[in-house]
């Protein structure tokens, strides 16, 4: 038989994106499937649990009992505002790492949490802010302000060097940190309302929260879509970027404004959360590699299953005591980034 010929009971060759596209399909279908597990179990679990039947009972025929009351009045709110800041910190994390190329990256080490909380506690002091929705402009402000200042500590040569934002954010973030403790002690009024809020939480908020930061939210997404493919080029380098026509410079002010937004409102809303930015991102790149088109939404739905699991934890920990969230991530985050460090450091 000639090398020409073909048998015809040979297979054809599989087509090489198929695996791939049918294992991302598996691990977002599978991503999924535990998102719903851990919204259920946000419904369910806390300082009482509420059997299943009574929480499928309170949101299909608004059941007026205590515990029904409780699902509605408490724990829906609370789902649902974990799963937006979640999905906005997982998507920011994903490309604070991508603009900057830096693992370590992520609105926490940039500085852009504590640049918030900072310029909410000081409007809080001067200005006797009381709800979180006045929050928000005072957030945006201070995120905006701490990110063009780790930036401009991080430029060298015109590019931008990962270990000096790396030690930028963390010299930044401690200075940002002793002012706002400074302040706090200043005034008992603004230690009273600040301190639960910048300890981290999604406890005693109703989703009406959410309405002021809808449209930062919305815009921060779409932007955070319209680059995902050029973040694809910047990996390989600013002038390899440059050379296959990608605008480098636009990208980065697009992904920048997206990672401001996308923080700023979480913070308004959350106060400032560690971690979550920075775990989700190197959750799903384990999962299904560093293409940012399957990375950015993969960050939609780890975000928001991190941040609930940690909710969650923080509820059945000291029960019937309640951890707040802010404080679960940054126990289980802590090592993460010690981890993450070293192996940067390799």
């Amino acid at each position: 038989m000639n090398a020409t010929d073909v048998r015809p009971d040979r297979p054809p060759r599989p087509v090489a994106g198929r695996p791939a596209a049918l294992r991302g399909a598996l691990l977002l279908t599978g991503g999924l499937a535990l998102l719903v597990l851990c919204v259920v179990l946000s419904l369910a679990l806390g300082s009482r649990a509420v059997p299943l039947s009574t929480v499928w009972h309170a949101l299909a025929d608004g059941d007026r009992s205590s515990d029904g009351l409780v699902v509605t009045g408490l724990r829906v709110p609370r789902t649902v505002i974990g799963l937006v800041v979640g999905a906005a910190l997982g998507v920011a994390g994903a490309l604070a790492q991508g603009i900057t190329r830096n693992p370590l990256a992520s609105p926490a080490t940039l500085g852009i949490n504590h640049g918030a909380g900072f310029a909410v506690v000081v409007a809080s002091y001067a200005l006797h802010l009381t709800h979180p929705a006045q929050y928000l402009p005072f957030a945006f402000a201070g995120a905006a302000l701490a990110t063009l200042a780790v930036l401009a500590l991080a430029r060298r040569a015109g590019d931008l060097d990962p270990v000096r934002l790396a030690l930028g954010g963390t010299v930044l973030d401690a200075v940002l940190i002793s002012w706002t403790s400074a302040v706090m002690l200043t005034s008992h009024r603004t230690l009273d309302e600040a301190r639960f809020w910048l300890a981290g939480s999604l406890a005693g908020r109703q989703t009406d929260i959410l309405l002021p930061v809808l449209a930062p939210l919305v815009i921060g997404f779409v932007l955070a879509l319209a680059v995902t493919p050029a973040l694809n080029a910047l990996a390989l380098g600013d002038e390899t970027a440059q050379a296959l026509g990608v605008p480098v410079a636009k990208v980065r002010a697009a992904g920048g404004i997206a990672v401001i937004l996308l923080a700023a409102s979480s913070v308004a809303v959350a106060g400032p959360l560690s971690f979550v930015g920075l775990a989700a991102p190197h959750l799903v790149r384990k999962l299904v590699g560093a293409d940012h088109r399957r990375l950015i939404p993969g960050c939609l739905i780890a975000g928001p299953l991190l941040l609930l699991t940690a909710d969650v934890l923080g509820r059945l920990v000291l029960r019937p005591v309640e951890l707040e969230v802010g404080i679960v991530t940054a126990l289980l985050g802590a090592p993460l980034l010690a981890l993450l460090a070293r192996k940067v450091a390799r």
